[in-house]
This record gives C-alpha cells, structure tokens and sequence, in this order.
C-alpha cells in the first residue's frame, strides 16, 4: 500500500455483472490510477457457461466512467 496525504489508503477495481455479482476485484495502492488497471480486471473475468464448455472470458458491454474511456482499454475490448 502507498502513504497519502490522508494515510495508508487502497483502492478496489471491480468488475461485476448487472445483478451485482462480482466477476473481479484487484485490491492496489489507493494512488494507482484507474485506466492502467482495466486490463488486468477484464482478463480476471471467468462466467462458466451453462451445460460445460471453457468459460466466457469477454463481457457483452462494459459500462464505465470516463476513467476507462482511453482509446487503449477500448482497443483492448476490440
């Protein structure tokens, strides 16, 4: 964890399904910024499909704020 003004402070990055369920939680250093973390929050991402087979790793929409609007994240959803 980092020092900030405030203190020792953290920063959960969560990913989670319309009905609120979480799908992926990366805990880092409450000054770490947002977008650089996208990534590693979208490739956590394992839905088991119904009936078997390898599971969804892609989400259908990604809703965000304009934190994740880089033109990086988006290429990386692409």
């Amino acid at each position: 964890m980092e020092r900030s003004r405030g203190g020792w402070t953290s920063k959960l990055h969560l990913a989670c399904e319309q009905g609120r369920k979480p799908l992926s939680l990366l805990v880092t250093a409450g000054q770490r910024g947002d977008s650089p973390q996208f990534t590693a929050v979208i490739e956590q991402i394992r839905v088991p499909r119904p009936g078997g087979g390898r599971a969804r790793t892609r989400p259908d929409r990604v809703p965000t704020d304009k934190a994740y609007s880089s033109r990086a994240n988006r290429v990386d959803l692409g």
